[in-house]
C-alpha cells in the first residue's frame, strides 16, 4: 500500500501524466480491433464532402524482361502510397509518446488504386502492414512484380528505345471523393530508381516520368498518375548474333565473284549462302512480333541482302550458261574441222599416190627407151617435176581458200557475231560494280536509319 502511494506520488509531483506505455491501450483507444469495421467499410472522411487525397510514389527495383512478341513489360517497382484517416487521431502526450505505429492492413480502408495496363495478378509477397501516425495519416508501401502490357515501336530494333506506361488510379471513386497526386517528381522519381536499381538486364533504365491525367465515362470522371519508364535497348547481343553473320555472308558472297566462272563451285557456294541467310531469316520470324505499325529495319536489312544475293545467282546462272554455250559451240566447230581436215588429207594422200604411181611408170618406160632419145626424155621429165610443183602449190591456195570460207561460216565478221564469252565477262563485270555500289548504299543508308 506505501509502495503504491508512492507511486502516485512520484507522478504526480513528477507532472508525468501518462500512465499507459503500449500500442494495445492506444488501439483500446481507438477503438481498433478485429470486430470493429467502421474503420474499413467506407472512405475514411467524417463530411462525405470531403476529398481524400492520396499521395503516390512509384520507384522502379529492376526490369526483369521486356517481350516484344507479347509486347508485354515486366519491371519490378515498389510502390508508396499515403492518405490520411480522418476518423483516426491521438494525442502523443497521453500515451508515453507514441506517435506511430503499425496495424495490420485489414483493419483500416485502403484506396482500391491498381495499374491500369496490369495484365496477371502479382503473385510476389505482400507487406501486411500499414504505418498509422497520431494524426491520421496512413503509409502504405509494397512490393509488386509488374506484368503489363507496352506498345512497343520495334522499327529501329535492335536500335530501339521504348515507353511504357504504368496508370495508377482509382476503379470506383471518382474525381470529387479521392484525389490522387505524385509524392515525387520526374527528376526525383529518375534519381531514386537509379540508385536503388539493382538489375537492368537487356535494358538500361534512361528517366522515369510523371504526370497526372483525367478520365471521364458516364459524366464521371477520374484521376489518373502515369509513370512512363523509358529504356534503351542494349544491342550487342543482337548485333553479334544476328547482323554480324548476314554482313559477314554477303561479304562472302561478294568475294565468290572472284572464283572462277567455268568450275561448278562458284553456282553451289552462292546456294549454301542463300539456305544460311534463310535460317536467320527463321531466327528474326520468332524475335519480332508479328503485328507492328511500321515495317522493322532490321527486316529490310534481312530482305534487301536476301533480294541481292539471289539476284547474284541468278546472275552467275546466266554467266555459267552463256560459258557453257561458246564452249559447246567451239567443240562442235573443232569436230567438223577435224573431219574436214581428214577428209582432204586423204584426197592429197590419193592424189599424190596416183601422180608417185604415173611418174614412176614413166620412168620405166622411159628406161626402155632407146640411148639416142635419152636427151629428149630428160626433158620432158623436168617439165613433169615442174607441173609437180605448180600443182602442189594450186592445192594449196585451194585449201587456204576452203579454211578462209569455212572461217566465214562459223564466224563471220567481228561486227556481226561477237562469242558468248565475251559477252558472260562483259555482264559479270559490270553487275559486280553495280553490286558493290548497291551494297554500299544499302548499308549506308541502314545505318543512319538506325542511329537516327
Amino acid at each position: 500500500m506505501m509502495h503504491i502511494s508512492f507511486f502516485l506520488l512520484v507522478i504526480i509531483t513528477g507532472g508525468v501524466s501518462c500512465k499507459v506505455c503500449s500500442y494495445q491501450d492506444v488501439l483500446d483507444y481507438l477503438n481498433l480491433t478485429v470486430d470493429t469495421s467502421m474503420f474499413k467499410l467506407t472512405r475514411p472522411v467524417l463530411d462525405h464532402t470531403h476529398t481524400t487525397v492520396v499521395k503516390t510514389d512509384l520507384i522502379l527495383y529492376a526490369i526483369l524482361s521486356v517481350v516484344e512478341k507479347t509486347q508485354t513489360f515486366v519491371p519490378f517497382v515498389w510502390v508508396s502510397v499515403q492518405w490520411k484517416d480522418e476518423r483516426i487521431s491521438w494525442d502523443p502526450a497521453q500515451f508515453c509518446g507514441i506517435t506511430e505505429m503499425s496495424v495490420p492492413k485489414s483493419l483500416l480502408w485502403k484506396p482500391d488504386l491498381f495499374i491500369y495496363e496490369m495484365v496477371e495478378k502479382d503473385d510476389s509477397p505482400q507487406n501486411p502492414y500499414v504505418l498509422v501516425t497520431h494524426d491520421g495519416t496512413v503509409f502504405y508501401d509494397e512490393d509488386m512484380r509488374v506484368i503489363s502490357t507496352c506498345k512497343m515501336n520495334v522499327h529501329k530494333f535492335p536500335f530501339d528505345t521504348q515507353e511504357c506506361s504504368l496508370s495508377i488510379g482509382s476503379a470506383i471513386h471518382c474525381v470529387k471523393e479521392m484525389q490522387i497526386f505524385p509524392f515525387s517528381n520526374s527528376s526525383r522519381a529518375t534519381q531514386f530508381s537509379r540508385e536503388i536499381m539493382k538489375t537492368q538486364g537487356e535494358w538500361e533504365f534512361l528517366k522515369m516520368s510523371v504526370e497526372s491525367s483525367n478520365i471521364s465515362l458516364h459524366d464521371r470522371g477520374w484521376e489518373l498518375l502515369i509513370y512512363k519508364v523509358t529504356i534503351k535497348r542494349r544491342p550487342l547481343h543482337h548485333v553479334i548474333n544476328f547482323l554480324l553473320p548476314i554482313l559477314f555472308f554477303l561479304i562472302l558472297d561478294l568475294a565468290s565473284f572472284f572464283i572462277a566462272d567455268h568450275r561448278g563451285e562458284k553456282l553451289g557456294f552462292k546456294v549454301t549462302v542463300l539456305l544460311a541467310i534463310s535460317v536467320l531469316l527463321l531466327i528474326l520470324h520468332d524475335i519480332l512480333p508479328a503485328m507492328s505499325n511500321k515495317t522493322p529495319l532490321i527486316a529490310t536489312y534481312c530482305i534487301v541482302i536476301f533480294a541481292l544475293m539471289l539476284l547474284s545467282l541468278l546472275e552467275t546462272i546466266l554467266v555459267t550458261y552463256l560459258i557453257d554455250k561458246d564452249s559447246k559451240d567451239e567443240l562442235s566447230l573443232c569436230d567438223s574441222g577435224e573431219d574436214k581436215n581428214n577428209q582432204m588429207k586423204t584426197k592429197n594422200c590419193s592424189t599424190e599416190i596416183k601422180k608417185q604411181t604415173g611418174s614412176s611408170c614413166s620412168y620405166r618406160v622411159c628406161e626402155s627407151e632407146k640411148q639416142h632419145e635419152l636427151l629428149t626424155v630428160d626433158d620432158e621429165v623436168n617439165y613433169s617435176s615442174h607441173s609437180r610443183d605448180t600443182n602442189t602449190l594450186q592445192l594449196i591456195l585451194d585449201e587456204l581458200k576452203k579454211l578462209q570460207n569455212m572461217m566465214r561460216q562459223y564466224f563471220g565478221p567481228r561486227d556481226e557475231r561477237v562469242k558468248s564469252v565475251f559477252w558472260a565477262k562483259r555482264i559479270d563485270r559490270l553487275f559486280f560494280i553495280f553490286y558493290v555500289l548497291t551494297v554500299l548504299l544499302f548499308l549506308s543508308f541502314i545505318c543512319m536509319e538506325w542511329y537516327s
